[in-house]
């Protein structure tokens, strides 16, 4: 299994950081960037061979491989999504299908979160080949990525256009790929950014759930993080990511 990181995003809502750096190399604790925390998280739980699917300013990525490398004591793989400006990301994961195909632990390039999350994907029960890592304890509002289950904990919906009131909770940008859904997710997402190129790689695992596929989900727990979009979420990801 390989640890695996979504890092193509162009992040312009935290402009002037972003005019020459991708969303993840944002520092968020001294010099200790978004990617450094992704990185670390999945070295800790033994996942030294990690993809990082890069788009927007991805020569910056390119400069800091050797030195993550031998700082996380991780292999790097760079895949480049040639559209990262243009499309949304359902295009930016197909990108790296034949990597999935083995097996990954993937985590959104700009969520700020404790290792414990890909610990507790790891170590939950194989009750389907895909596993989200959710936040049930949360207050949900408009932006987030809101999950709704069925009576036998499957997954039913996974959308941000979403009364907050009905979700069970959040995706929070972390999920377990197993190889045997490699070939179905890459067919779904191809479907996905074919219907619309702006959609997300969630809206994947939405057109999953409608062809009949099970997804589990996995509760984080109450536990400290943050998906950084904008400044105000960047003070908050800069408030916790010292505690790690």
């Amino acid at each position: 299994m390989l640890g695996m990181v979504l890092a193509a995003g162009a992040g312009r809502r935290l402009r002037p950081y972003t005019d020459t750096l991708p969303k993840a190399l944002v520092p968020v604790d001294g010099e200790t960037t978004i990617m450094d925390i992704s990185l670390r998280n999945l070295a800790e739980v033994g996942l030294r061979d990690v993809v990082i699917v890069v788009g927007y300013a991805a020569q910056a990525v390119h400069e800091r491989k050797a030195g993550f490398e031998e700082k996380y004591g991780v292999r790097l793989t760079l895949v480049h999504n040639d559209k990262a400006e243009e499309w949304n990301n359902a295009y930016s994961l197909w990108c790296a299908r034949e990597h999935f195909a083995q097996g990954a632990l993937l985590v959104n390039g700009d969520t700020v979160h404790p290792v414990s999350v890909e610990k507790t994907l790891l170590a939950a029960p194989e009750t389907s080949d895909i596993l989200l890592a959710v936040d049930n304890v949360k207050k949900l509002a408009d932006e987030e990525m809101k999950v709704t289950l069925d009576e036998g904990g499957s997954l039913r919906r996974i959308t941000k256009l979403m009364d907050p009131a009905e979700a069970y909770g959040e995706y929070i940008g972390a999920t377990l790929i197993r190889p045997a859904a490699a070939a179905r997710l890459a067919d779904a997402l191809k479907a996905t950014f074919e219907r619309d190129p702006q959609l997300y790689y969630e809206d994947g695992y939405q057109e999953l759930v409608e062809r009949g596929e099970t997804i589990h989900a996995a509760s984080i727990g109450e536990v400290d993080w943050v998906e950084v979009d904008n400044h105000e979420d960047l003070a908050k990801a800069r408030t916790i990511a010292v505690r790690y």
